[in-house]
């Protein structure tokens, strides 16, 4: 078995149609995406003994003595617990992991991805059965979050070398199944909790296990169907750009995963991505508390501002607020593959500065149009806003591979995350407690988020600058001819010429194109369900 995982089993032959290793890889990402959705257990899991009603806990029981007991039901804000891991361990893992993970191949570092993400899973379940939340947080959180790094990491340098004539389109296509997987994954866990609900549950248990199994098949589908080019594949008819004066920013040479903490050009697209991130991540969270409380009434033709509206009147704004979430999902996984494609003709650096200069103008703009009442202008602005915070995710690779060349942009990539994981606190932490202070200032409701919003014009004013401060790296920080080679040796890379008969177990690697338009349709399927219960939400917006 350790054999069949081996990078060398998994090198292509010529023949190999390339575009079979993107649904490769959103197999793979639509399924840990999930990781976005699983707030849709909290609410359930909060009356796991109850079932009609949370068992609360006396005031006894600390946030550790509730992570052992079994006498009364966990609070929301404890379960939330979860969802934090999963982003700490998802940076740690691939910061840690990314170097082994290129010369083990995407292959290996696929099932180790599955076999940590499902089996996280299913020792959550045993956690809900026993009511042991620490087993939740060792097993989702933790060993989850490990798989979360080795599968969001996996797919990336693979991609990369596949695709380098469309280096942003290809990260996109996969960085989009991350944030499609809790498009997915939401409204099936849904499904599924009312299938397994009970008098005697509320079905969450099942569900883990279910959709367990169902990630894991589909994970290692993807796994096994990932192929690495050999040295030296070009695309048919392709041949690398000549280094003048237009393109300097991508380099054709290698810059070694080690020395990358060392170079100030890394540092730089850390706060790039750190300040696009906080900025974006920041709203997310308050989209739907911020429509409310911005709009209060109008949102359903009523003229009363949020504080003066009965619960019925507060329950139907909450589920236009729930259309408007959404609406922001869509652009958010659209904006991944739409602005990474772009960046392939603007170049990373320019489509950066599109970034900071447009979403510091639409955040600048959002205290004007909230004034004037205009439902309109406020959500169109946040929707062009997430469509650039996940385009920020799906470019970020393919600007590694610019300057660092591709030989570790996985394992750069993968310390890159720290900047997502930093922006993960910086983000809600900067919305939140800002909120907070406006309305201990007596502020009304609907102004409170003004300040905020110019908070995060200078967060993205941060970002334009370092990204313009972005040069080509120094030459000193190339691995010479006889570093490369070794490092190829090492990653088990074999030349083009040296295998012309198909990939190193003798299989040819021709594919029909009913192949790869199955493989296309595995991924397909799902995700074109995913957004249809997806409209369905949005239509209450617009209703």
């Amino acid at each position: 078995m350790a054999g069949f995982l081996d990078k060398e089993r998994i090198i292509a032959g010529p023949g190999f149609n390339r575009w079979l290793v993107p649904p490769a890889a959103l197999a793979i990402h639509l399924c840990i995406g999930m990781a976005y959705g699983f707030s849709v257990f909290w609410l359930p899991l909060s009356k796991a003994l109850g079932i009609k009603e949370s068992v609360k806990c006396g005031p006894e029981v600390g946030f550790f003595a509730e992570m052992f007991t079994t006498s009364c039901d966990w609070k929301i804000s404890t379960l939330g617990w979860m969802y934090t891991l999963f982003f700490v361990f998802l940076g740690c893992s691939a910061a840690l992991w990314g170097g082994w993970l290129e010369r083990a191949g995407p292959r290996k570092a696929g099932v180790v991805s599955a076999l940590c993400w499902c089996g996280g899973m299913l020792f959550s379940a045993l956690g809900i059965h026993l009511h042991q939340f620490w087993m939740m947080l060792l097993g989702s959180g933790v060993i989850g979050g490990i798989g979360l790094g080795l599968g969001y990491i996996s797919p990336v340098s693979t991609l990369i070398k596949w695709f380098p004539d469309r280096r942003g389109m290809a990260t996109g296509m996969a960085i989009m199944g991350f944030g499609g997987g809790a498009m997915i994954g939401s409204p099936l866990a849904a499904d599924l909790m009312k299938v397994f609900a009970s008098p005697e549950s509320v079905g969450v248990m099942p569900t883990f296990i279910v959709m367990a199994l169902i990630y894991f098949l589909f994970m290692m589908a993807g796994a096994l169907g990932y192929r690495v080019p050999a040295t030296g594949w070009q695309p048919e008819g392709w041949t690398p750009p000549a280094i003048h004066a237009s393109n300097t920013m991508i380099t054709q040479r290698h810059v070694h995963v080690k020395n990358a903490f060392k170079i100030p050009q890394f540092w730089l697209v850390w706060m790039v991505l750190c300040m696009n991130v906080s900025a974006g991540i920041g709203v997310i969270g308050m989209a739907s508390p911020m429509l409310q409380e911005v709009f209060g009434g109008s949102l359903i033709g009523v003229a009363a501002k949020y504080g003066e509206l009965d619960k019925t009147q507060l329950a139907a704004i909450a589920g236009v607020a729930a259309g408007f979430t959404a609406l922001l999902s869509l652009f958010n996984i659209g904006g991944r593959f739409f602005w990474a494609s772009l960046s392939d003709k603007l170049g990373r650096k320019m489509t950066y500065v599109v970034f900071f200069v447009l979403g510091g103008v639409l955040y600048f703009g959002v205290p004007g149009s909230a004034a004037a009442g205009s439902t309109v202008l406020f959500v169109g602005a946040f929707c062009i806003i997430l469509s650039m915070y996940g385009g920020g995710f799906a470019t970020v690779p393919a600007y590694l591979a610019d300057l660092f060349g591709t030989q570790f942009v996985g394992a750069i990539h993968g310390r890159l995350l720290t900047a997502w994981a930093t922006a993960g606190i910086l983000g809600p932490v900067v919305v939140n407690y800002m909120r907070e202070y406006q309305l201990g200032l007596g502020i009304a409701r609907e102004q409170v988020y003004n300040q905020t919003m110019y908070i995060l014009v200078g967060m993205l004013v941060i970002g334009l600058i370092c990204n313009l401060l972005v040069r080509p790296v120094a030459d000193k920080w190339f691995m010479s001819d006889a570093e490369l080679a070794e490092e190829k040796r090492l990653a088990h890379e074999k030349a083009a010429s040296a295998n012309t008969t198909g990939t190193s177990n003798g299989r040819p690697d021709s594919v029909s194109p009913a192949v790869v338009a199955l493989a296309w349709a595995a991924v397909g399927i799902p995700l074109a369900w995913g957004v249809y219960r997806t409209l369905l939400s949005v239509l209450k917006l617009f209703g």
